[in-house]
């Protein structure tokens, strides 16, 4: 497999630190708010780039952290009248109830940064004992961002650009302007912990560096994230680790593009911002999913109304396919017939392109081309009485690529808040009846009981096989 490399600006062969084994650590969300659909794109992308090593042999560790003591996260609790504490609870829940609606298996660690306030301690006094970080008269203590001399390795900004856009913000007290903070003294009535500098809490770069070290080791396979996390956050990372460990930080970095609304970034001052939840009411959780997927991860993405309709139409059909397969699967009988080996044949070919799709760079948008050839392929079969055995072996590859993406994964295709239940014990009830009718030729009974079930918003198919039927 190759991967695009951040760091190096090219793709290269994914070669792990151990022989079946990845270390892989994805920076998670700030949880003062919902998620917004921006934020579902590193969620989803990096969630398949687990899935597919995985399915590839592989052990996978992931880790994605909760910052869950920040500014934002202070001003939120002001504004409502509590402490970050009840911000940062309320918010991680919300946000493991749109992870779960994405189909967004759960980390194998999702480490908070209040919980490593000890090991960020220590990376901060390594820094200061070799000289790269300094306490400033307010308490503050700063990273020296000139000393170490790679600084602007992964984001690939000459040093005097760097230093030609940075400032110094009201309050701070830096040696130069490129310093980041590494520990914030804090100001009254902020939440704050015990160190050897000043009551504070951890700058916002210095978490991840600890908890990537805690929980995955100094020395890491992937780091990935935003576009947006680059500059300053991932460089910031780097530095930090780099420096204190004496070792090379992460082997591999993955970015995945931005997100616009309507061909325009998103922003709540242009009234486009739309969180995960907003568009899950009118759509569901899956056509957000699809779309994560359908462009390749480091392209920008464009959402719309139109584009979100687009994919549900086309998880419709996925669902559609998957559903024939069940429906044949309860008539199909016996062993190959003849023939039936060539069209097994197909369907592993199209493994053999999904996978070699995958391992350029993780690129789902054509692997779910090539899932769409072996829909074809599918439904080709399903509609020539297949036997048992090809049926089988349908519903085993459909199922395990779709797996995959994380695609295809409720009992049927959820659309918003439109109510799409019926009781599928009359259904089948009314649809043996109108067999029934049919068989009796009675014509009028069998259209009543048809034009009975379209007002249920229940299509009926008739097949070779019987007749199937779905809501709307």
């Amino acid at each position: 497999m190759k991967i695009y490399n951040t760091l190096t600006r090219q793709k290269e062969e994914l070669i792990p630190i151990k022989e079946g084994e990845y270390k892989i650590y994805a920076c998670g969300p700030t949880v003062y708010n919902f998620i917004h659909i921006g934020n579902s794109r590193p969620i989803c992308v990096f969630d398949v780039l687990r899935r597919y090593l995985e399915y590839r042999g592989n052990k996978v560790t992931f880790v994605q952290n909760f910052t869950d003591i920040d500014d934002k996260i202070i001003k939120r609790a002001n504004e409502e009248g509590s402490d970050y504490l009840t911000v940062s609870e309320k918010y991680i829940k919300e946000y493991k109830t749109d992870a779960k609606g994405l189909n967004v298996r759960e980390a194998t660690v999702h480490p908070r940064a209040t919980e490593n306030i000890d090991e960020i301690i220590a990376i901060v006094q390594t820094l200061v004992d070799k000289g790269y970080a300094y306490r400033a008269e307010n308490g503050d203590v700063y990273f020296r961002a000139k000393k170490f001399d790679e600084y602007g390795k992964l984001s690939h900004q000459p040093l005097d650009e760097l230093q030609a856009g940075a400032r110094i913000s009201v309050g701070e007290i830096k040696e130069d302007p490129m310093d980041f903070a590494v520990w914030k003294a804090a100001k009254p009535g902020e939440p704050y912990w015990d160190s050897p500098w000043s009551q504070g809490r951890p700058g916002w770069h210095i978490e991840c560096s600890a908890m990537a070290r805690r929980y995955l080791g100094e020395t890491i396979d992937i780091h990935c994230g935003g576009q947006d996390l680059i500059f300053p956050h991932h460089e910031n990372e780097i530095a930090q680790s780099e420096c204190c460990n004496g070792v090379q930080f992460a082997h591999y970095w993955m970015h995945n593009g931005y997100i616009n609304v309507d061909n325009q970034k998103m922003s709540k001052s242009k009234g486009n911002f739309f969180t995960a939840r907003d568009v899950a009411a009118n759509y569901g959780y899956e056509p957000i999913r699809y779309l994560m997927l359908s462009s390749h991860y480091r392209s920008p993405i464009n959402y719309s109304i139109e584009i979100i309709e687009q994919c549900t139409a086309a998880l419709k059909r996925l669902y559609t396919c998957r559903d024939n397969i069940a429906f044949t699967l309860t008539h199909a009988q016996g062993s190959l017939k003849d023939g039936e080996q060539a069209v097994i044949d197909k369907f592993n070919a199209h493994r053999e392109r999904f996978i070699a799709e995958m391992d350029d760079d993780l690129n789902t948008a054509n692997a779910i081309s090539v899932i769409f050839d072996l829909v074809r392929d599918i439904n080709t079969a399903m509609a020539n009485e297949p036997s048992k055995a090809l049926t089988e072996a349908a519903q085993q590859i459909f199922a395990e690529l779709t797996d995959v993406l994380g695609l295809v994964y409720n009992e049927k295709l959820e659309t918003g808040t439109t109510d799409n239940s019926v009781d599928a014990a009359l259904v089948e009830k009314l649809i043996a009846d109108r067999t029934a009718a049919r068989k009796a030729k009675d014509w009028a009974t069998a259209d009543k009981i048809r034009d009975q079930l379209k007002e249920m918003k229940v299509v009926l198919e008739d097949t070779p096989q019987g007749v199937k039927w779905h809501a709307e």
